[in-house]
């Protein structure tokens, strides 16, 4: 597929691969393929789209609502909202189909689609591969009380926030958190829901301009955040990304608490509380090993998948499991959503700070992590990836050296020329020799 990759479509804004027109067709196609598959015949069609704080959001957001409307379906624009209230949103309403135009942790210059079906779940690769093939198709027009209308959905912040606040059973009075909202879209709900569950809030990078999402702040530069919770004396910190699908977190000594680290916590409470479906938790081929073995320590069963969180909620829901996430914050816990929900996973975490009576650091001890090199090799034939007998062996000689103190995976990005190769061990001076070895093999076979 040309335009899609593992989280929508994502590039360069107004560059070739997302363009207004582009906007506009896949809109279109969107419409015709989620429609035509609805059960809800006889009602007029409904999409609720939604974008983050960047500046080229705004005409890729009139695009998508121009593509909906002329296909005949009415769209409820909600603004600037994170992506997991555009899937909650549709699943609430009853919409047909959900649109968040957002490049989540990608610099400013980049921007995104993404596509939800009803009830608020991504689309499979098939859907996906359906609305490409649709594009740019003769289709019939409607016309006079058949074009959709486009509508400001005043109430749907208020409406995602009572759903926050809704998970929450353990209020969090007394703690005092910092939240980075990376000028994103987490910067008008975030601190207003940590607020509402009884924490004391101190918000940074909350003042979105539509240039600054993601720059120098946020989930991928957390700088800002461990200086802000040292120096405010707080319990912990918050950071999300621009869409705010995910966080990562900073103990009160200013220590980062992974995703790893979080959904170790957030397993063991469950477990203990008996809500973590059959003693497992879905994590992916990225999870670090010290959190395989701090699970296997709980009794915990981990299943792993591909990397991606629509591949972790697919094996959450062939299982009927409660709990999974990856070791970049996006986790999801189906008593909730059914997507990776940042400010949801925040509220849960925080929560089971303060009914263990336990610092974060504390909580965060119980997973000792594995030093993790990982190389990004780029402009590489990443698809001939696993025809070279040279890498292959190289990866069995570094397995060997390392054996069960260490794990080696490398992996073709989903929507770049790259592989990325990724090592952990017992020591971070031999994960990066075994890492810088493998990529200089990778180079060496798959380079351009």
């Amino acid at each position: 597929m040309a335009l899609f990759g593992t989280d929508g479509i994502r590039g360069l804004a107004n560059g070739q691969t997302l363009t207004a027109e582009i906007a506009v067709d896949v809109a279109v196609a969107a419409a015709h393929i989620l429609v035509e598959s609805s059960s809800n015949k006889g009602k007029r069609p409904r999409a609720i789209v939604g974008q983050d704080s960047r500046a080229s959001g705004e005409f890729l957001e009139a695009a998508v609502a121009a593509g909906l409307a002329s296909a005949g379906i009415d769209v409820y624009r909600v603004g600037v909202l994170p992506t997991p209230a555009i899937a909650y949103l549709v699943g609430e309403s009853g919409a047909d189909l959900g649109v968040m135009i957002s490049a989540s942790h990608n610099p400013m210059p980049d921007n995104g689609i993404k596509l939800f079906s009803r009830g608020g779940g991504k689309l499979d690769d098939s859907i996906e591969a359906a609305i490409e093939k649709r594009m740019g198709e003769p289709w019939t027009r409607p016309t006079g009380r058949n074009v959709g209308r486009i509508i400001f959905d005043e109430t749907a912040s208020a409406r995602y926030l009572n759903h926050l606040a809704a998970s929450v059973t353990t209020p969090l009075k007394g703690l005092k958190i910092v939240v980075d909202c990376a000028n994103g879209a987490s910067s008008f709900v975030a601190p207003i829901a940590y607020e509402k569950a009884g924490a004391t809030v101190v918000a940074i990078h909350r003042s979105p301009d539509g240039w600054n999402i993601n720059e120098n702040c946020g989930s991928t530069h957390l700088e800002d955040l461990q200086a802000a919770v040292v120096k405010e004396g707080a319990d912990f910190g918050i950071a999300h990304d621009g869409d705010a699908d995910r966080c990562l977190a900073i103990d009160g000594a200013g220590k980062v608490v992974d995703g790893d680290a979080i959904m170790t916590i957030l397993a063991i409470g469950f477990k203990n509380r008996g809500g973590l479906t059959s003693n497992t938790i879905v994590g992916t081929v990225m999870s670090n090993l010290g959190f395989m073995h701090a699970m296997k320590n709980a009794g915990i069963s981990v299943i792993s998948t591909a990397v991606g969180d629509r591949y972790v909620l697919e094996k959450m829901i062939e299982g009927d499991f409660s709990l999974g996430g990856e070791q970049s914050g996006h986790l999801i816990m189906r008593e909730f959503a059914n997507t990776g929900d940042g400010i949801l996973t925040a509220l849960q975490l925080a929560q089971e700070v303060v009914r263990s009576g336990k610092s974060l650091a504390e909580l965060a001890s119980q997973m000792q992590r594995f030093p993790q090199v990982l190389i990004n090799v780029s402009d590489v034939k990443k698809d001939k990836l696993d025809e070279s007998a040279a890498i292959a062996k190289a990866v069995a000689t570094a397995e060997s050296t390392l054996g069960e103190n260490g794990r080696v995976l490398l992996r073709a990005s989903g929507t770049e020329a790259l592989v990325r190769v990724m090592v952990e061990a017992s020591s971070d001076n031999l994960a990066q020799d075994i890492a810088t070895s493998l990529a200089a093999v990778v180079k060496a076979e798959l380079g351009n």
